[in-house]
């Protein structure tokens, strides 16, 4: 049987021990969902590769099916008594109005298109927000410090710049 005094509800463990205690089951729990998401995410994007592959060859065997089919149906076109060349030019006529009509849908599709009006407004109102804000004090001791130095880093990087003699410069650059 277990300790009964190895239970977070023991009155010998103090406060401190319960709360370490709490915090480290906390912080186990923590890690184990974690784990599990990153367990799921794994499985459900070896599902989405192996769909997507999968869709990718279907599109590629369709693909190559394509021309068959075209010359098939020309063949078979000109089996019911047309010439060869009219059989073609329908089949290749039956291709270009479905291409116009899907190039018809999907222009309509693109009418429909509206820019993100409620991520615009939630922008310009954090904007808005953002503008009224005052920058975050800086504690008195920093500036105390920083004029007791003399020079903040911006003005010691520009003291530090290398000085170039003026009959130098104008020499380089008359060369």
């Amino acid at each position: 049987m277990s300790d009964p005094g190895n239970y977070a509800g023991s009155t010998d463990r103090s406060l401190g021990q319960l709360f370490a205690s709490a915090t480290a089951e906390m912080s186990a729990l923590v890690h184990d969902e974690i784990a599990l998401a990153k367990a799921e995410v794994r499985q459900d994007v070896k599902r989405g590769v192996i769909g997507s592959v999968a869709f990718i060859v279907t599109g590629v065997l369709i693909l190559f099916a394509i021309p068959v089919l075209s010359f098939a149906a020309a063949y078979g076109i000109h089996n019911l008594g047309l010439g060869l060349a009219w059989s073609f030019l329908i089949v290749g006529g039956a291709f270009v109005l479905l291409g116009i009509l899907l190039a018809l849908f999907g222009l309509a599709k693109f009418k429909k298109v509206k820019p993100p009006e409620k991520s615009i407004a939630s922008a310009k109102q954090t904007a808005a927000v953002l503008q009224g804000v005052k920058p975050h004090p800086r504690p008195a001791g920093a500036r105390a410090i920083e004029q007791a130095q003399g020079s903040t880093l911006a003005d010691r990087a520009i003291e530090n710049r290398p000085v170039q003699d003026k009959a130098v410069s104008v020499t380089r650059s008359s060369t």
